[in-house]
């Protein structure tokens, strides 16, 4: 018990210091969300005095006579309410809308892209592993190298070959704005369509590292002496292979992945803007753009929680499965 109780302080102090550069590092940058509202204003002959400024200050707590530790409270009374504030970049939406709107397209995206990128790599690699020099071990070369491409450079790559060249696919946004987006067929495949070209490019960027990884494993722990009492038995190979190497060789690997699904929410920024695709990354990139502090808090919050709560899942999973890390307890 004192280790759940240790790991759970733990991360809940991790999760304050995480909330408190939350706030402070994008007041940090140059500029700030007032100006850039009263500039928008002045360009659509709005009303520009001292007053209205002072309105926005208020309504968005960047005071600059409102010293920075009341600044600091007020935002963590917010939260508490779970208040997120107004958005600057698409004025004058809460916070929480806008992520609302743009998280589901990522989590989807990206969160199946890492899903199958896993499998397949952790597959291949099991493979590549238990049969050293065949055709399957030639695979780690090609993968590796795809994963040391530029992420930039073979998302365009692949949006001039297979989307403006072949027209397969795409080449810009998540669904044709022709429909209506909702739960219907024609949505949902327009979708899946315009999705299939980011995924893939996501996929084939990562599929490498869970591949690579899982094959080093693997050769590590085929020389073990459970798996070679396992042979000595005169069990199948198969079974030899998945249910006495594979099922040690991947805790390292599901200890990754477990940690990159926290990571899921962040998007893939890159693969987003090369598409245009409506994601959280696209959102991250307007608000920094617009010194949209609100924006960007309630982002990188979304984001701290997700990463935070997959690195705690992880510990107290391994606190189950392998009771040694929490012997000394």
């Amino acid at each position: 018990m004192r280790y759940y109780v240790r790991k759970l302080g733990f991360y809940l102090v991790a999760l304050w210091a995480a909330v408190t550069l939350n706030f402070l590092l994008p007041r940090l940058l140059p500029g700030n969300p007032v100006d850039t509202l009263m500039a928008r204003l002045a360009q659509r002959g709005g009303n520009v005095d001292p007053a209205t400024r002072r309105a926005f200050e208020l309504m968005l707590g960047t005071g600059s006579d409102e010293p920075l530790w009341n600044q600091y409270t007020a935002y963590l009374g917010n939260l508490a309410r779970g208040d997120l504030g107004i958005s600057v970049s698409v004025f004058p939406t809460p916070v929480s809308e806008v992520i609302a709107q743009s998280l589901p397209w990522t989590v989807v995206l990206v969160g199946l892209s890492t899903v199958i990128s896993f499998a397949l790599g952790v597959g291949l690699g099991a493979l590549a592993g238990w049969r050293r020099g065949t055709w399957v071990d030639a695979l780690v070369p090609a993968t590796t190298a795809l994963a040391a491409v530029p992420y930039f450079w073979l998302a365009l790559l692949l949006a001039a070959l297979l989307a403006s060249t072949l027209r397969w696919f795409p080449l810009l946004g998540g669904y044709d704005v022709a429909l209506i987006p909702g739960w219907n067929a024609d949505f949902i495949v327009s979708a899946v369509y315009h999705g299939t070209l980011p995924a893939l490019t996501i996929v084939l960027s990562s599929v490498g590292g869970w591949l690579l990884g899982m094959r080093n494993m693997m050769v590590s722990t085929v020389s073990d002496d459970h798996v070679t009492t396992a042979e000595a038995k005169g069990l199948r190979g198969s079974r030899v292979m998945v249910r006495y190497a594979a099922r040690n060789a991947v805790l390292p690997s599901f200890a990754g992945f477990a940690v990159s699904l926290g990571f899921v929410v962040s998007g893939s920024i890159v693969t987003e803007q090369v598409f245009s695709y409506p994601g959280i990354g696209s959102r991250l990139l307007m608000a920094v753009q617009y010194n949209d502090y609100a924006l960007m808090q309630g982002i990188f919050l979304v984001i701290t929680v997700a990463v935070l709560g997959a690195n705690l899942l992880v510990d107290l999973l391994y606190g189950v499965i392998d009771p040694r890390t929490r012997a000394r307890d």
